[in-house]
């Protein structure tokens, strides 16, 4: 009989629970099997919010909660007034829950750490949002000024890639180092995954290069184009949104062996990862990316597929061997691209790849994190 911890653990995100499924949400539903979660959307101003805000229940021990905020919410000055009106809407909505408020854990920019004075208060990164500020359309002095004020009021704080926890440093503070992980489920049910309508059914008889994730500027196009220069079928999954696209990206998609799906439902990738041989991580080299530690290459090897990443940090943390090839420039990119495949899908390869992403379960990594909000004991005397 599992024995559930009484209080309730906020998680505020930067995102929306109705983004393409990254870490925040991730970590969110596995968290919430052992205590019960809230999941704070990123506060919606009220001229922008239509219906589906406030608090509902989207698993057993899950809600989901989407505060209102006012015009220009992140604006200088409105920002303050928007992270009272988000404690607010949390307080309120723990009440109605009957739980109190025991763990904050905050991977946005908007505070809400004084949400409740005796929670515990762990500052999550999982980019270094000052860096990327431009790239998402942020004000990179107010992102750096939320840093430095959450990080200060933080009890702990977990960050995703080596580069963060130097971040970290800067601030006068240590960081426990908490990598992005992988969905082995998910992984293991692909290759019985159904073909997918949108793409040609000629793609069965030929090696596929694929990318999954958001299309933006951190991506260095011209090492996708060089791939599809060398006439390899190359599968873009993923949301590209209207004037933030990649350099180059309209000429990519010209080409007629590259097949962009758009973006797709978490619960539909395993489709397009059966189509792809290799999944590539083509980062382009920038202090933004250097802090990162992107979901989809451990996706692509817990999916039993090969992988070509440029060269990033949190590759090299993860030491796979040869089954990541990493690669700097185009040309080098997509004659190691051509080079993974030309290796035969068998079964002992797929099986190493899923052995080694094992190794980085996305429960693993949120037990180590329960740990640090204080529900670790709470597990541990589970299984007694």
């Amino acid at each position: 009989m599992k024995i559930r911890e009484k209080g309730l653990v906020v998680f505020a995100s930067g995102k929306s629970y109705d983004a393409l499924k990254g870490t925040d949400q991730q970590v969110a539903e596995r968290l919430s099997e052992l205590v019960d979660v809230l999941y704070v959307d990123a506060p919606v101003s009220v001229l922008r919010r239509r219906g589906g805000g406030g608090l509902r229940q989207v698993a057993p021990s899950l809600w989901r909660l989407t505060p209102a905020a006012p015009p220009g919410a992140y604006r200088p000055g409105m920002n303050h007034l928007t992270a009272m009106l988000a404690r607010r809407a949390i307080r309120r909505a723990a009440r109605r829950l009957g739980r109190e408020i025991s763990a904050i854990v905050v991977s946005g920019t908007v505070d809400v750490h004084r949400t409740a004075p005796r929670a515990r208060k762990l500052r999550y990164m999982t980019d270094d949002l000052a860096a990327g500020a431009k790239l998402l359309r942020m004000n990179a002095a107010q992102v750096a000024r939320a840093e430095r004020r959450l990080i200060a009021g933080a009890d702990v704080i977990a960050v995703v890639s080596p580069g963060l926890v130097e971040r970290v440093k800067e601030f006068g503070r240590e960081a426990v180092l908490l990598p992005n992980g992988c969905d082995l489920a998910a992984g293991a049910a692909v290759d019985a995954a159904p073909w997918p309508d949108d793409l040609p059914a000629t793609l069965r008889d030929t090696p596929v290069a694929g990318f999954v994730g958001h299309l933006n500027a951190r991506l260095d196009v011209g090492l996708l184009d060089a791939v599809a220069a060398e006439g390899h079928p190359l599968v873009l999954v993923g949301p590209c949104v209207s004037g933030a696209e990649p350099e180059g990206f309209d000429d990519l998609l010209a080409r007629p062996n590259v097949h962009w799906v758009g973006p797709k439902p978490y619960e539909e990738l395993g489709s397009y990862l059966r189509v792809i041989d290799v999944g590539l991580t083509p980062y382009t080299p920038n202090a933004f990316n250097s802090a990162s530690f992107p979901l989809k290459t451990l996706e692509y090897l817990a999916a039993g597929r090969g992988v070509v990443s440029t060269d990033l940090q949190a590759t090299h943390w993860l030491d796979a061997g040869d089954l990541i090839s990493v690669a700097t420039g185009a040309q080098e990119f997509a004659a190691c691209v051509s080079k993974q495949l030309a290796l035969p899908r068998t079964p002992e390869l797929a099986k190493r790849r899923r052995v080694f992403a094992a190794m980085h379960d996305w429960n693993k990594r949120v037990r180590t994190l329960a740990g640090l909000l204080g529900v670790g004991e709470v597990e541990e005397r589970k299984s007694r």
